[in-house]
């Protein structure tokens, strides 16, 4: 027989247990704050200073944000590389007499040099375009010498990456520097950009020549560096 003093009361429930989230989707969440992390510090740099961010502190942000992926000896290396890269833009842009503004630098994806007040000439601007992977290559090289000096694996991997990510920028595809270096053939190909159409082929010539011969180098380049992975 039921007691009427406790007729009113809730029967007590035992709480269900929660489902603690596996591994999978811990590591998971982990990566995903790895790669929103330097994300949303930057865009809140960027709040606060502007541009003055993206100029002087875009390089120290892509570091982190690539150490939290690759650690730091890799993340130096590749924005090392990149550094190169633009560099390589930019010294020619100067040496035209243009005023290209310092490497500015975006986690994730890349960096870019820009050019103030510059009206477009085909043959100067496949030469600033072409200047980049050549550099970015010669890079890349300097780290394979190193790393058949040193016998390093590290320094391999970042000559491959640096080759790699030079020739995917010669792809002829929108705002890659190939994409620049082929829309300034087209100009010079149809006999425009120069003093005279006969002029113009002949530096569509050249652009296609020195394009040809970098693409030859950064594949030969991975060739080489290429270190074969047995857990593959």
């Amino acid at each position: 027989m039921s007691d009427p003093r406790y007729r009113d009361l809730d029967p007590v429930t035992a709480p269900e247990p929660r489902t603690l989230p596996s591994e999978h989707d811990r590591s998971r969440r982990s990566l995903l704050g790895k790669l929103l992390a330097p994300l949303v510090v930057a865009i809140g740099l960027i709040v606060k200073f502007g541009a003055f961010t993206l100029k002087f502190f875009g390089i120290f942000l892509a570091v982190g944000g690539y150490a939290l992926i690759w650690g730091w000896s890799f993340a130096i290396g590749v924005v090392l590389l990149i550094l190169v890269h633009e560099l390589g833009h930019y010294v020619e842009a100067r040496r035209l007499g243009l005023d290209p503004q310092l490497p500015v630098f975006i986690p994730f994806l890349g960096a870019y040099v820009a050019l103030r007040n510059m009206r477009f000439d085909p043959w100067v601007n496949a030469r600033v375009s072409l200047a980049g992977p050549i550099a970015g290559g010669i890079g890349a090289a300097a780290c394979l010498a190193a790393a058949e000096s040193l016998d390093s694996d590290l320094l391999r991997a970042l000559a491959y990456a640096g080759f790699l990510l030079n020739l995917i920028n010669l792809a002829p595809i929108g705002i890659l520097d190939g994409g620049h270096v082929l829309r300034s053939w087209r100009v010079l190909r149809a006999g425009g950009g120069a003093a005279s159409p006969t002029r113009a082929r002949r530096l569509a010539g050249v652009v296609v020549l020195v394009s040809v011969i970098t693409v030859a180098g950064l594949v030969l380049g991975m060739l080489v560096a290429h270190v074969p992975q047995d857990r593959l």
